[in-house]
């Protein structure tokens, strides 16, 4: 009789974990997809509100598929709804953007939310990727035990 409980309930749970693994999309993301890989919510020095101060504050978001994938209408936002939109951008086959929270022109793996103060608050915070249609794909959240930096790979 103690077989036949254990068996069932081994049986009730792999099919549970199996359909949490089928639904899990921020897993899938780290394993090959877009997500976010690291975020400096506090830039160096006084947060002085100077653009190259704001520029030091930013989030990597990380291609890990094996080709170059269009990110224009992504979007990202923080737990205060604060939203940046990605514009038509290519992130190259394991490679990574870096959305600063000043102002800049876009290329060569950056690209600006043009903010004229920050958005990423240093004593905690959540980073949430999104993609065009609303879904959700990845996040990432610190406290102020993190320091100024937090790896989300």
């Amino acid at each position: 009789m103690r077989k036949k409980i254990l068996a069932t309930l081994a049986a009730t749970l792999l099919a549970i974990g199996v359909s949490l693994a089928v639904t899990a999309t921020p897993a899938s993301a780290h394993e090959g997809g877009i997500h976010i890989g690291l975020v400096q919510f506090n830039s160096p020095g006084s947060d002085s509100g100077s653009n190259t101060s704001l520029n030091a504050e930013w989030i990597n978001i990380h291609n890990a598929r094996s080709t170059p994938y269009q990110i224009k209408g992504w979007y990202i936002k923080d737990n205060a709804g604060y939203k940046f939109l990605f514009p038509t951008y290519t992130i190259g086959a394991g490679k990574n953007v870096k959305v600063h929270t000043g102002k800049g022109s876009n290329g060569g793996g950056h690209v600006y939310w043009g903010r004229s103060w920050y958005v990423w608050n240093n004593t905690g915070d959540k980073a949430r990727l999104y993609t065009p249609s609303g879904n959700f794909d990845d996040s990432c959240s610190w406290d102020d035990d993190d320091g100024s930096q937090k790896s989300c790979h």
